[in-house]
């Protein structure tokens, strides 16, 4: 029977089946995709570290830590990195590049793809660089061209295409470019006050144990007194994928959302078909079928046509991830070897087959309710009007515990399931309200003078059956995720374009030595250039806090303090006044100090007193490149670290720190970015180990950055909108019967078939503006949030983006909904009334 009732519903049917093959489809190729780049990761480990070892300090290795290091025998290769500015002399273009000056045969494990490819070994020995391809690419440059290093000009032997355990986008920060380390002294790039990492790697041939090593690198740094960071292959890997396990997370909550859309669109299809086969379960009631016989025809029917469209879209969701590397490749540090996921493939059927049955076991239970009777009479309300409040309360129950289940499963966290859970619930509860808030708004307040057409189309929202809700709930959605990722963007990158702004500085000089402040300087004078700030800079740490040492506090298991805090390295600097990006909040500046006489008083900004828990009068140590400060608290000042210049954690007063190695920052604006590119060339000409910072093209970086990771999330926010536009068909296809039937009824009162296009239009019309304007008021509620309370920014609606989205939705809603009617227009009213008599 219920195979029987199937073919000749086939058409209503398909529709049930395609609301969740997009939701199940995102899952499987997430889900797939991400067991995949683990297993990559897992078999290329040690290509993401290259080594099996890793130690790196920020100075070079002092006679203790090197002589350890060569104890430890193996096969060993050192890398001393630096950002630094290059030239080009063949058209005169700089940027500021990551050097790493290269000894020895990194990586021990993977490849360092270069083209050609014996460039990676050539170039040690012939003196020639390699360079970043994205780099090569900017400026028109190809091998054999030159790249001026320093005061060293280097023959460019390779384009770098990729890193082992880099991702492509590391590029677009900081371009690399590989010299030998026998010429890096030639280069007089290593300045006193330059901010340099001194790397060497190990590879060890007797699976040796590390944990030893470990041990003993911790004691050196304890009496040493300098900061040793080390890696190996096991803590690289659970690094990187954790990074990537929370991406994969994110990414499959919302795959998730548009599982729970075509959960919604389910309920609705099977809802409107269901109470349209009410007759006929009361006839086969009166025919002597009991009510779980009556049911259990559509629960079949209902849990194959769920297995079938998880099927359908497991398969599609399997090719579907071929196409997911492309989004996100340039951000991981693999190439990912994609394969079959069969965990994955079951997760899919079981989950698509049981989110289709838990959402329609409402009105497939209401149906247990229809007596013979109704093969009689009319059933005037909803079907679901047959079950008591408990039930429904069940129900929900069973629905909400589903979602639950299946997001711990996601996360592996029912923290983050339940708080996702309940996350979702606010979310479809203040969808669900604004959609009818909207719907009671415009059926109250629509102009009743206004012509039949728009009169009838509008009221095609209320009619019986309607989905209108539902139907703005999965588009409503939709357009919250997209709108609201746009909202964000936009908000940031205003936030972040001081380029634009009037007297803004867009181009900061460092790692000036003292002797080259007064020439540099000079060189922008002659320019034309303003001198918008000139500071110096003093690199220091923190010793003590409050008399107990660094280290102890963070060993004590009851501090709050937080570590990074406690042993960061402090770049400060000393001035006799505050400038006009500090406020004063607690405490009193003193412009100048003699720290003969004892203490000296310090300005911490707001945010790094906080982390420290410093309030005036506590005691600091600084151990400022050997020599002991002695300084207290004087005063808590608000920084406007968004600022382009130099803003500083701790500011000491003058008198203090003036006669320590000190490296300077000057801040100048430039008018076009052509005067900028001739100032960095004739100051790399002049000056070849200051680095310059051109704030528009970070900018422009930035920018890239974040469109790359927008378009990935836009692509499965849009599975939520894609969603949405099969509801609106299946919403079309389900009540089509009764459409005609209206159709017919108004041609034969004398409606024309221009008239009916037009309230079939009208309606669809409506339906997308509601649609778009639910999302809208929720985005424009949650980026307001957002900016009010995470980013501290002032948020301003972009109106192109309300104007677009909103004018999108409506297309495609009308688009969709037309295409989908175009037989019910067609329809004439002998065809209808033969149908009906046969």
């Amino acid at each position: 029977m219920a195979w029987r009732d199937a073919r000749s519903n086939k058409k209503r049917l398909f529709v049930y089946i395609s609301a969740i093959i997009i939701g199940v489809a995102a899952q499987v190729a997430i889900t797939s995709f991400r067991d995949s780049l683990n297993t990559t990761i897992n078999n290329q480990s040690k290509e993401l570290l290259g080594a099996d070892l890793e130690i790196e300090t920020e100075q070079p290795f002092p006679d203790t830590l090197r002589l350890y290091a060569e104890s430890l025998g193996g096969e060993q290769a050192t890398i001393t990195e630096f950002p630094s500015m290059v030239f080009f002399p063949g058209n005169g273009a700089t940027r500021l590049s990551n050097i790493r000056a290269l000894e020895g045969n990194f990586p021990f494990y993977g490849i360092l793809e270069t083209r050609p490819s014996e460039a990676a070994q050539q170039f040690k020995t012939d003196s020639s660089a390699l360079v970043d391809q994205t780099l090569l690419t900017q400026f028109g440059l190809s091998v054999g061209d030159s790249v001026k290093v320093g005061e060293v000009t280097f023959p460019i032997g390779g384009a770098i295409t990729k890193v082992p355990g880099e991702a492509a986008a590391a590029s677009m920060v900081g371009p690399r470019v590989f010299i030998p380390q026998t010429l890096l002294d030639s280069t007089r790039l290593v300045q006193r006050g330059s901010r340099i990492e001194y790397k060497r790697y190990f590879k060890f041939d007797d699976n040796r144990d590390l944990e030893p090593i470990e041990a003993k690198l911790d004691s050196l740094e304890d009496h040493l007194r300098i900061d040793i960071d080390y890696e190996t292959v096991e803590e690289r890997r659970e690094e990187i994928g954790e990074a990537v396990g929370n991406l994969g997370k994110f990414l499959n909550l919302v795959g998730f959302i548009a599982l729970l859309l075509g959960g919604i669109g389910v309920a609705s299809s099977i809802h409107v078909y269901i109470n349209q086969k009410i007759s006929t379960a009361s006839v086969l009631r009166c025919f002597g079928a009991s009510s779980d016989q009556t049911m259990s025809i559509f629960l079949i029917q209902s849990v194959i046509l769920g297995f079938l469209g998880a099927l359908s879209g497991t398969l599609l969701g399997v090719g579907l991830q071929y196409l997911l590397p492309a989004l996100v490749s340039d951000f991981l540090p693999v190439d990912v070897e994609l394969t079959v996921s069969w965990f994955s493939i079951g997760l899919g059927l079981f989950t698509g087959t049981g989110v289709a049955l838990a959402f329609a076991l409402m009105p497939l239970l209401a149906l247990r309710k229809a007596s013979p009777l109704y093969a009689l009479r009319t059933l005037e309300e909803s079907i679901t009007s047959l079950l008591s409040h408990k039930v429904k309360f069940l129900i929900y129950g069973v629905i909400v515990l589903t979602v639950f289940g299946y997001a711990t499963l996601l996360t592996e966290s029912w923290r983050v399931g339940g708080l996702f859970t309940l996350g979702m619930i606010a979310a479809f509860g203040l969808l669900l309200l604004v959609a009818r808030l909207l719907m009671k708004l415009v059926r109250r307040y629509f102009p009743s003078h206004w012509p039949y057409v728009w009169r009838q189309g509008l009221a095609n929202l209320y009619r019986p059956n309607n989905q209108t809700a539902t139907l703005m709930l999965s588009l409503g959605l939709g357009m919250l995720l997209v709108s609201t990722l746009y909202f964000s963007q936009d908000m940031l990158m205003e936030e972040l374009d001081f380029a634009t702004r009037d007297d803004a500085p867009n181009l900061i000089f460092f790692d000036i030595q003292p002797d080259q402040n007064e020439g540099l300087n000079q060189l922008l004078e002659e320019e034309g250039l303003p001198i918008l700030q000139n500071v110096p800079m003093v690199t220091m740490r923190l010793d003590s806090l409050r008399g107990r040492s660094t280290r102890a506090i963070a060993e004590d298991t009851t501090s709050e303090v937080r570590g990074w805090a406690l042993q960061r390295e402090y770049r400060s600097t000393y001035r006799d006044s505050l400038v006009d990006s500090e406020t004063l909040l607690k405490g009193e500046w003193i412009g100048t100090a003699d720290p003969s006489r004892g203490a000296v008083p310090v300005s911490a900004a707001q945010e790094i007193a906080e982390d420290l828990e410093l309030e005036i009068g506590d005691s600091l140590t600084f151990d400022v490149q050997g020599v002991p400060v002695q300084a207290y608290v004087g005063s808590i000042r608000e920084v406007d670290f968004r600022r382009v210049q130099p803003n500083f954690f701790m500011l000491f007063p003058a008198g203090v720190l003036e006669q320590a190695p000190q490296i300077f920052v000057t801040v100048t604006r430039t008018p076009n970015r052509e005067v900028a590119a001739g100032t960095q060339q004739a100051m790399v000409q002049d000056y070849p180990n200051v680095s310059a910072i051109d704030v528009s093209r970070i900018l422009e970086t930035i920018n890239r950055f974040i469109d790359d990771i927008s378009f990935a999330i836009q692509f499965m926010a849009l599975f939520s909108i894609l969603t949405g536009l099969i509801v609106l068909a299946s919403s079309v296809a389900t009540s089509h019967f009764q459409r005609v039937r209206e159709s017919v009824l108004l041609r034969t009162m004398g409606a024309s078939k221009k008239q009916i296009i037009g309230i079939l239009s009208v309606e669809y019309l409506f339906l997308g503006l509601l649609s778009a304007l639910t999302g809208l008021i929720l985005s424009l509620s949650a980026s307001w949030l957002l900016g009010y309370f995470y980013f501290d920014i002032v948020f301003v609606p972009n109106f192109w983006v309300i104007v677009i989205g909103t004018m999108l939705i409506t297309g495609l809603t009308i688009l969709i909904g037309m295409l989908n009617s175009r037989s019910i227009y067609r329809r004439t009213p002998l065809e209808v009334l033969r149908t009906e008599t046969t």
